[in-house]
């Protein structure tokens, strides 16, 4: 038998010295491709908050613009420019509701799905959304 060349070990320490180095390499790639994923993120979500505040903001000024719209004495003022000719409504024209709306609402589908059902004869039950049921 013959022994192994000397350079024979060189050889595959070069190797493994080279197959390190790639891997070493491609974890490095690896790494700064993971960062800059993660700095594209964190840009994506910094305008994303800004649209949601621009957003929220312009909502605000809407609820706003709303509300001084509905204003009683904004209508009044509008009653007379326009020379409608509109009252107030007299207290025995306001109907005041005791209750939940919502529970009210809710019991009005809940009806609704009952009489369909039972008028096709037809006795399939769907799931009402009842969150805001306490």
């Amino acid at each position: 038998m013959k022994p192994p060349p000397p350079n024979a070990l060189v050889n595959k320490v070069l190797a493994l010295t080279l197959l390190l180095l790639v891997f070493a390499g491609s974890l490095g790639l690896g790494a700064v491709w993971v960062r800059q994923e993660i700095f594209q993120t964190a840009n994506r979500s910094r305008a994303l908050r800004t649209q949601l505040a621009e957003i929220e903001r312009r909502l605000d000024e809407m609820n706003a613009e709303v509300a001084s719209a509905l204003n009683p004495a904004a209508l009044m003022r509008l009653n007379e420019t326009m020379r409608l000719g509109l009252v107030s409504p007299r207290e025995m024209q306001v109907v005041r509701v005791a209750g939940s709306p919502e529970l009210r609402l809710a019991a009005k589908r809940s009806r609704e799905a009952f009489t369909l059902a039972t008028a096709t004869g037809e006795f399939s039950f769907r799931v009402v959304n009842a969150s805001y049921i306490r």
